[in-house]
């Protein structure tokens, strides 16, 4: 049997045995991994690496900016700073005829650059902004969408767990890839917006405009901002400007948000562990996650299978945007039916070395299949932002919440689109940057 076989064979078992007899994802590749390594090489040589690997992964100072940027996230999810942001947007957009769902986007925005978790944003918003638009006769389509699609911007804003992830695996500079995910996220947002706007001005009746607030009303509500922007301006400015490590800089972002939060009664001892016991789970996933890619990581490499696909793929008498593609389908497929990080760190050794081979920038490479693993979290039927507000929402019919998706799925799209075609709207502040 030669490599390349072998390489095949374990990427066969991996989807179609292991994935479908509900083996957590990180498990699965570690077992391959470790079973193809043995095969491949020794199993002297297996164990060797698989204890290495562990090792190393569990033990590396880099791997502890997961937790910190987690923990801060929880920390600002249990201190109510999403409420107060979606109070500062309701105030300002909730006149408009679909204005409350805006309001719900632009919170989200606001909150994901200080949450790298896109089910917390979104569990979030479902808690918060759900109530307010069935008060206002608000249709379930367009707010369980809404909901739903808008915690998916926590994916791309930094600080994203999604990107951390990346990063590590593929030894690219954290900070560069923050700074890469900037403007997509926020283009993303806008076509969200846009999405929601078109909706309501083809059906009136699904998003009716909510009471006007007066101007003073709004500039009261620029307070509930004031933390968030601050925690973002000090985390993204002190690693645009070299004076954290991302690692620092999530140690800075945590310590100031208890700092804007306990003085003033809004964290409770309760939230504190709350928030403390979901970054240990949340850590714990993305850790053996890391491992496991890492052991198939090397199975892959004995067998050179990414190096044989990614010269016959560069060879092809075609254009490597077709090919890139071809790709993003897979992950679109993909998504579908695995968890999207669990798919997206599966493929990273395949399809990133793939993509440096046809010539595309690791940054902006990497920032578009984030972009597509987005897409993972409201994909059904294990899109998991869906089933969140589902939880939170129970009277809402799945079919309801699939149906919705589908309109902002299209706003997805587009974004990939417009990342492709204008590459430097990833690409400029990562090379403005030290």
């Amino acid at each position: 049997m030669t490599p390349t076989v072998l390489g095949i064979i374990g990427i066969l078992a991996l989807i179609f045995v292991l994935f479908f007899l509900g083996m957590p994802v990180g498990f699965a590749m570690g077992v391959v991994g470790f079973f193809g390594f043995w095969y491949a090489v020794s199993f002297d040589a297996a164990i060797t690496m698989v204890g290495n690997d562990i090792w190393s992964t569990f033990s590396s100072y880099g791997l502890t900016v997961v937790p910190l940027f987690v923990l801060m996230g929880y920390l600002a999810f249990n201190s109510g700073i999403a409420e107060r942001l979606y109070s500062f947007a309701y105030k300002w957009f909730g006149h408009w005829r679909g204005g409350l769902a805006i309001a719900t986007i632009g919170a989200d925005e606001l909150f994901a650059a200080i949450c790298g978790s896109n089910t917390a944003t979104a569990a979030t918003m479902a808690t918060v902004a759900l109530p307010q638009m069935k008060k206002y006769n608000y249709s379930t389509i367009l707010s369980s969408g809404t909901v739903a699609t808008g915690g998916t911007l926590g994916t791309v804003m930094p600080p994203s767990v999604v990107l951390i992830i990346i990063g590590l695996q593929t030894e690219q500079s954290i900070v560069k890839l923050f700074l890469g995910g900037i403007l997509p996220a926020i283009v993303l947002g806008i076509l969200f917006v846009l999405t929601i706007s078109v909706m309501c001005r083809i059906r009136p009746d699904i998003g009716p405009a909510g009471p006007k607030t007066s101007l003073k009303e709004k500039i009261k509500a620029l307070n509930g901002i004031i933390e968030a922007v601050i925690i973002f301006v000090l985390v993204m400015g002190g690693l645009y400007m070299g004076w954290f490590t991302p690692t620092e800089a999530g140690a800075v972002g945590v310590f100031f948000t208890l700092c804007v939060t306990v003085p003033f009664g809004r964290l409770k001892l309760k939230g504190i562990i709350a928030s403390i016991i979901d970054t240990l789970k949340i850590s714990s996933m993305v850790f053996f996650l890391v491992t496991g890619a890492i052991i198939f990581g090397r199975f892959l490499a004995v067998t050179r299978l990414p190096y044989a696909i990614a010269e016959f793929a560069s060879g092809l008498p075609v254009s490597r945007y077709v090919i890139l593609a071809f790709i993003l389908i897979i992950y679109l497929i993909g998504g579908c039916f695995v968890d999207s990080l669990g798919f997206l760190v599966l493929t990273i050794p395949i399809f990133f070395p793939l993509g440096v081979a046809l010539g595309f920038d690791p940054i902006w490479f990497s920032i578009i299949l984030t972009m597509v693993t987005t897409m993972g979290a409201i994909t059904p039927p294990v899109g998991v932002n869906i089933y969140v507000v589902k939880a939170l929402a129970p009277d809402i019919e799945l079919a309801t919440i699939f149906k919705s998706i589908s309109f902002f799925l299209m706003a997805c799209i587009l974004s990939i689109i417009i990342l492709i075609i204008f590459p430097d709207i990833v690409l400029i502040i990562p090379n403005m940057a030290r």
